[in-house]
């Protein structure tokens, strides 16, 4: 069997790194000319670590998790109350060192880069690259992102959607903290996810306008967060300036009816990119590439069955963390007043029951 991803992300070179375990001939090509993580930290939930310990590449990843020191996590107010209380599992990373320890998998002469995919012919397997080249695989996967050129190729394409927020990120290398938190307030909110090496991932999302590319809006971002609780303000001040990202929040318009297409199959943001209000994007991506792999070294290339395993999950993800955005950007201060005041009532007990709906998940049995 000879497997072709298109895309070198994360989704792309975690099913390589297992596809390549196991013996398939697979090969990755990422349109950029270097392999990159971009964004700044990500948090992998206890799902995500699941996949990638059935992907058989876990081990590095839990080995971090198991260094790194959590007290508490929750919701907090911009005061600093805590509304909510929820266990701080899962694993705070770098997305760059992501990306590295994925690439310790794969021998670097089956990852092609400057090599951007501009068509594939679904029912053939056969893709074709901007510099000309075409190569035929039994199976393609579109692990290209949410601007998919396998999906505009293969499938009904319904366009991406502004989810009517920004976000700032960045890695602020102090004060150090031992605490999860995202603050709610206005329109507004902050997270913060202290990292396994002792630097801190914080995001900072504000309601408006699209941001274009190449926009910082720093003065916004600095005096939108300044009274807010500590350590909010020393994150920023320890952040350099030029480090800071800002992008505008997206996500596909409507779901996919399926993410197969005769030899064709996508996965991560290409078939289901989300909102990242639950913190699932990369984590449904693994559980994406988990499933996959196993279909395929199991001998499976009528990958339809695919479907029947991540289509509802996946969207039902989506469409959760949809849901979770409009609560906390909708309304003025009386609205999020009200927000907050009904959660810090809600026992954590359910809480914690929500979290765990998604993140429990167990690798199927294929």
């Amino acid at each position: 069997m000879r497997v072709g991803i298109i895309g070198a992300g994360i989704s792309g070179l975690a099913l390589g790194a297992a596809l390549h375990r196991g013996g398939v001939d697979v090969q990755l090509y990422e349109r950029h000319g270097h392999i990159r993580g971009t964004g700044a930290g990500i948090t992998l939930a206890e799902n995500g670590l699941t996949a990638l310990d059935a992907l058989g590449i876990g081990a590095a990843f839990r080995h971090r998790q198991w260094g790194q020191t959590l007290v508490r996590g929750g919701i907090r107010c911009p005061e600093g109350e805590w509304l909510s209380c929820i266990p701080a599992d899962g694993l705070g990373i770098d997305r760059a060192e992501l990306h590295t320890l994925l690439l310790k998998h794969l021998p670097e002469t089956l990852v092609h880069t400057s090599a951007e995919a501009v068509d594939v012919e679904a029912q053939t397997g056969t893709v074709t690259f901007a510099d000309g080249k075409v190569e035929r695989f039994d199976v393609v996967v579109g692990a290209d992102g949410i601007r998919s050129a396998v999906r505009r190729s293969c499938f009904y394409d319904p366009g991406i959607a502004y989810a009517g927020y920004n976000a700032w990120r960045g890695v602020s290398d102090g004060p150090l903290y031992d605490a999860v938190f995202e603050t709610w307030g206005e329109r507004a909110r902050f997270g913060a996810v202290p990292l396994h090496d002792g630097r801190v991932y914080w995001f900072a999302v504000l309601s408006g306008a699209e941001a274009t590319p190449g926009e910082a809006r720093l003065d916004l971002l600095k005096s939108t967060f300044a009274s807010w609780h500590d350590p909010i303000p020393d994150l920023l001040r320890a952040t350099p300036d030029e480090s800071i990202q800002l992008l505008p929040i997206q996500e596909l318009a409507s779901p996919l009816p399926t993410y197969c297409n005769g030899k064709v199959v996508l996965v991560g943001d290409a078939a289901h990119a989300m909102t990242p209000n639950l913190g699932q994007g990369a984590c449904q991506g693994l559980e994406d590439v988990a499933v996959l792999s196993a279909l395929l070294l199991n001998g499976t290339q009528d990958i339809r069955t695919y479907d029947e395993y991540r289509l509802r999950r996946s969207q039902t993800i989506a469409r959760q963390s949809r849901l979770v955005g409009r609560v906390i950007h909708a309304g003025g201060r009386k609205v999020a007043s009200i927000r907050n005041w009904v959660l810090g009532r809600v026992p954590d007990s359910v809480s914690q029951r929500q979290v765990q709906s998604v993140t429990a998940w167990q690798m199927p049995a294929l």
